[in-house]
């Protein structure tokens, strides 16, 4: 029997879980009942005995709305790996104008700093997700957490009762701490259902999340075709017509030697075909850069074995035989692994590294391993962080696992079909 399935085991972790869901499911709770404790204090002869109170409330429980989320999400992924999705809305760039004021995208500022906190609290605001985290902290202490409270409620009527004098009190004390282990296992499980129910994000604001991501993924590929425009021309015109053009001056200049100096004439000649030859050279490895032809002929399996033979490191590759996927898809994976590799020859100081191809019932998924030292930063703007966006195109995912000291363990998964 596994030490996780051992009844004791399981009591202490639920009730350890138990205390949890009731510490945050009661937090409004206690805000309330000070708010009233505080009108009580007050008196009713004075006028703020329930206004205080009131307003008490009303900030109290707003103000712990987003932290109660927050919380539970992180518990419920931690607890029972459902991801429950914030679904909040992100506030989008903030541009300095010509004029010198600052745009955030529904006002002007003089100063960033303005722009970014009138923006901050206008995103906050016209959030659905504020409502929705409001309706689920009302929601919580009349569900989850009353559940969640049994093991510790019994626990302290088992302190009470079996310290106090009289059989009755020992008897409501044993009977106290029997229901605490009893129910201890279950009772912080109506956590991970209740937060499903309220907390996920309504279709309507699942769907605006949908569009602002494809809003950004279609810029992002219009920035990244534009660059990759720019590269091309760029190698174009500082390698292969470059050559071009001095291999025209010299086949010119080799056309007017001929009848009166044919030796200096023939070492032009040479020198062209040599120019000629390198051009060659550097027009195919430009065609490799943009589509590598053992991807084309061969397939993403052999594409990756190739690139693994040009790695200073020692790569193993393991892959199934899997059928051919759409060409776009195997060049986003191809040049997804290459800049891994990239990545960890330069920056991970690894002497191997592991690339793993298989397919699940899914689609696609690529797994590089190195012994590195680890610590891969995925910020924004970085190449990770590139590599992020390019496979979201294809709703791909993009996993980093880098403690420090390693190792790194870098997981595409793309959704697709085989072809």
């Amino acid at each position: 029997m596994r030490q996780s399935d051992r009844w004791p085991v399981r009591v202490a972790v639920g009730f350890a879980r138990a205390c949890a869901v009731a510490a945050v499911g009661m937090l409004t709770p206690a805000v309330w009942a000070a708010a009233v404790a505080w009108g009580v204090w007050w008196g009713p002869g004075n006028p703020w005995s329930w206004v205080g109170p009131v307003l008490l409330v009303g900030a109290g429980t707003l103000a712990l709305s987003r932290p109660v989320c927050r919380i539970v999400r992180r518990l419920v992924a931690r607890w029972t790996g459902t991801v429950v999705p914030a679904g909040y809305r992100r506030a989008g760039p903030v541009t300095q104008m010509s004029t010198g004021y600052w745009w955030n995208g529904s006002g002007y500022a003089r100063t960033r700093r303005d722009a970014l906190l009138d923006q901050k609290w206008r995103v906050r605001w016209a959030d659905p997700a504020v409502r929705r985290d409001l309706r689920f902290t009302l929601i919580l202490p009349f569900t989850a957490g009353p559940v969640a409270a049994l093991p510790p409620a019994g626990v302290a009527a088992a302190v009470v009762g079996l310290g106090g004098p009289g059989p009755a009190s020992r008897l409501a004390g044993a009977l106290g701490l029997v229901a605490a282990v009893a129910v201890a296992p279950y009772a912080w499980r109506p956590l991970a259902p209740v937060a499903r129910r309220f907390l996920r994000p309504s279709a309507a604001m699942a769907l605006a999340d949908r569009v602002d991501e494809l809003t950004a993924q279609r810029a992002d590929t219009t920035v990244a075709q534009a660059a990759e425009i720019r590269r091309i021309e760029r190698d174009l015109h500082d390698g292969a017509q470059a050559r071009l053009v001095s291999l025209g001056l010299s086949l010119a200049t080799a056309e007017k030697l001929m009848e009166t100096d044919p030796g200096r004439a023939r070492a032009l000649l040479r020198d062209a075909r040599a120019g000629a030859a390198g051009s060659l050279a550097e027009l195919r490895e430009l065609v490799r850069g943009i589509s590598p032809p053992v991807l084309n002929e061969r397939g993403l399996v052999d594409a990756v074995r190739a690139l693994g033979l040009d790695v200073p490191l020692a790569v193993t590759v393991d892959a199934d035989t899997s059928p051919r996927l759409e060409a776009p898809i195997e060049s986003a994976l191809y040049f997804g692994v290459a800049e891994l590799l990239t990545n960890t020859v330069k920056h991970a100081r690894a002497t191997r590294a592991h690339v793993t191809l298989a397919r699940d019932a899914a689609g696609v998924v690529i797994e590089v391993e190195d012994d590195g030292r680890g610590g891969a930063d995925d910020r924004p703007g970085g190449g990770l962080d590139g590599l992020r966006r390019r496979l979201a195109v294809f709703d791909g995912v993009l996993t980093i696992t880098s403690p420090p000291g390693g190792p790194t363990r870098v997981r595409m998964a793309v959704p697709c079909e085989s072809s």
